[in-house]
C-alpha cells in the first residue's frame, strides 16, 4: 500500500547563504553539509534534499522556515506484512516507486497510473507571475491489483517451509500451492526471505523468487509424465505387469531400483514404488519422440505464462538431440530435464484438473482508479484424457497409501502425490555431486476431486534427504492449512 510521505526540495536559488542552509539543514534529514552545499552551489533551481520522509520528520524543518526550502507530499510505499509474500509482491525503488521487483514490477505501469502536471510562468527569481501562464493536467490513479494468493495459506506455507528449512539444514526451499481448476496460485514461497520495508544490507540471493526462476531435474515426480503418457497413448493399463530385473545397464551406466529387486509389477506398483526401471521400461514403450511430445504438452520446456517477471523456461532438448543410449531411460526419470515449481505445479495440476492444463496467475483483477474491474483470464488446454487423470491420480493415491510418501499423509483426507529425490548436478565438474540432492515432493487433494495442487521444493537438505523424509511432512502441513482455510470437507469415512 501507499501512505502520504513529505518530499523536502530547494532552490538555491533563494538561498541568501547556501552555506547556512545547508549546515542547518544537515542533522534534520541526516546528509552531510558538504554534500548538501555542493548542491546547492551547482546553479540548479531546484535539488531534492531529501524523499519520502515520515511527515512528523519532516516537521522540524517547516518549523525551521529555511529560505529556498520548500515541500511536496508524495506516495510512499510501504509493505504492512513484512517478509510475508515479499516474493510474489516484489518492491519499489525507494525515490520514485518505480517498480524493481515481484507484481511490483509486473504491474507496474497499472499500478502507477499517470502522473498530473502543473505549468506555471516565474519572473527571473523562481517566483510565479500571477497573471502568468497557468495550466494544470489531473493526474490519473493507479490501478489496484486482487491477488489470488490467501494470506492464511501463505503465512502457513511459510512457518511449515521455515521449520523444513531448520529440521533438514536445506539451503532453500520452495512451495508453491494452486488451485488446479482455476490456475490460481493460493501461496507461492521462497525461503530465505527478506523485508522490502528495509533492504539494507540483504543478500541479491535472498531476492530471487526461486519458484519461478530456479530449474531442478525433477527426477522421480516426472514419473507422472512419464506414465500418463503410456496411458494416454493405450500403451499400458494401471494394471499392465512388468518383469523388473535386478539392473539395466545401458553401455556404462547401471541402472538400479533402491528397494525393489527381480520383481513383477504392475505399472500402478511401479509407480507406488517409485520403480527407477519399472518406469525405464515404460519410457521404452514410449519411445523418445512420443514421450518428449508428452512433456511438451503438459509446459515442460517452456515458461507457463504466469504473470510473474523472470520466468524461466527450463530445458527441455528436441527428440533429435537425445542422446543414443542413456537419455530416453534418464528422461523417464526425470533426468537430462530441467523444470521449475510453478512448471511442475501446473504439470500436476492437469492431472488434478481431470486432464486440463490451466496457466497460473497471482493476479485475479485489476480495478482502475475508477473502481472498473477487469478479471485476468487464464488460458486452458487439455493434455490427456479424463479416463487417464482419474486413473493417475489413483496411483498417486498409492504412492501416499503404500508407498514412498507415506510422511504426505492428511488426516481426514485422501491425498495423493509423488517423491522426487534428484542428485544435483555440478556444471563446473560435469558430474552429479554424491553427496547434494534436490529432494521433492508434489501432490494433490482431495483425490476425488483435487482442490489444492502443492509442490514443496528443497535445495540440499543435509539430514532427511530425500522427498519422502525431507519434502512430504511439508506437503502434509501445507496442504492440511489449506484444505482447511478453504473449507473443504474431509473425506467420507
Amino acid at each position: 500500500m501507499s501512505v502520504e510521505s513529505v518530499s523536502v526540495y530547494a532552490n538555491p536559488l533563494e538561498m541568501p547563504d547556501p552555506a547556512r542552509v545547508a549546515s542547518l539543514l544537515s542533522p534534520l534529514v541526516g546528509r552531510d553539509p558538504s554534500d548538501l552545499l555542493a548542491d546547492f552551489t551547482d546553479g540548479s533551481a531546484f535539488v531534492y534534499v531529501a524523499r519520502q520522509m515520515d511527515p512528523a520528520d519532516a516537521a522540524p524543518i517547516r518549523d525551521a522556515d529555511l529560505p529556498g526550502v520548500y515541500f511536496l507530499a508524495e506516495p510512499k510505499r510501504v509493505y504492512p506484512t513484512g517478509a510475508l509474500a515479499a516474493h510474489v509482491v516484489g518492491f519499489v525503488r525507494e525515490d520514485d516507486n518505480v517498480g524493481l521487483e515481484g507484481l511490483e514490477l509486473q504491474y507496474d505501469e497499472a499500478l502507477t497510473g499517470r502522473p498530473g502536471e502543473l505549468l506555471v510562468e516565474r519572473d527571473p527569481a523562481g517566483r510565479v507571475i500571477p497573471q502568468g501562464e497557468y495550466q494544470v493536467v489531473p493526474a490519473e490513479p493507479g490501478s489496484d491489483l486482487v491477488l489470488t494468493v490467501k494470506t492464511e495459506i501463505q503465512y502457513a506455507a511459510e512457518g511449515a517451509l521455515r521449520q523444513a528449512l531448520e529440521r533438514t539444514g536445506a539451503r532453500s526451499g520452495t512451495v508453491v500451492v494452486l488451485d488446479p481448476e482455476t490456475g490460481e496460485v493460493l501461496a507461492m514461497v521462497t525461503l530465505p526471505s527478506y523485508d522490502p520495508n528495509d533492504r539494507d544490507g540483504v543478500d541479491e540471493d535472498a531476492v530471487r523468487t526461486r519458484a519461478v526462476t530456479d530449474v531442478f531435474e525433477p527426477g522421480s515426480t516426472q514419473k507422472l509424465v512419464t506414465i500418463s503418457a503410456a496411458l494416454e497413448a493405450g500403451l499400458v493399463a494401471p494394471s499392465t505387469m512388468f518383469a523388473i530385473p535386478s539392473e539395466i545397464q545401458i553401455q556404462d551406466t547401471v541402472f538400479t531400483d533402491s528397494t525393489i529387486h527381480d520383481s513383477t509389477l504392475s505399472v500402478a506398483d511401479i509407480v507406488a514404488n517409485s520403480s527407477n526401471l519399472g518406469t525405464i521400461l515404460v519410457g521404452d514403450l514410449l519411445g523418445a519422440r512420443l514421450l518428449h511430445t508428452f512433456m511438451t504438452a503438459f509446459g515442460e520446456g517452456s515458461v507457463t505464462g504466469i504473470d510473474f517477471p523472470g520466468e524461466s523456461a527450463g530445458s527441455l532438448r528436441p527428440p533429435e538431440d537425445w542422446c543414443p543410449t542413456t537419455c530416453l531411460a534418464g528422461t523417464s526419470i526425470g533426468y537430462h530435464v530441467a523444470v521449475t515449481p510453478i512448471q511442475m505445479a501446473a504439470v500436476y495440476g492437469a492431472i488434478a484438473n481431470d486432464g486440463v492444463w490451466v496457466r497460473p496467475h497471482l493476479v485475479r483483477e485489476i480495478v482502475d482508479g475508477s473502481g472498473v474491474r477487469t478479471p485476468q483470464q487464464a488460458e486452458e488446454r487439455r493434455v490427456v484424457s479424463q479416463t487417464t487423470a482419474v486413473e493417475m491420480r489413483e496411483m498417486l493415491a498409492r504412492v501416499v497409501e503404500q508407498g514412498t510418501g507415506s510422511l504426505a499423509a492428511v488426516p481426514g483426507y485422501r491425498v495423493g502425490g509423488k517423491t522426487g529425490t534428484t542428485e544435483i548436478y555440478l556444471a563446473t565438474a560435469q558430474e552429479y555431486s554424491s553427496d547434494q540432492v534436490v529432494a521433492s515432493f508434489i501432490g494433490m487433494a482431495p483425490i476425488a476431486d483435487p482442490k489444492v495442487v502443492v509442490v514443496v521444493v528443497l535445495d540440499s537438505p543435509v539430514e532427511y534427504a530425500s522427498g519422502g523424509q525431507g519434502a512430504a511432512p511439508v506437503f502434509s502441513a501445507v496442504m492440511l492449512a489449506a484444505l482447511n482455510q478453504l473449507g473443504v470437507p474431509p473425506d467420507a469415512r
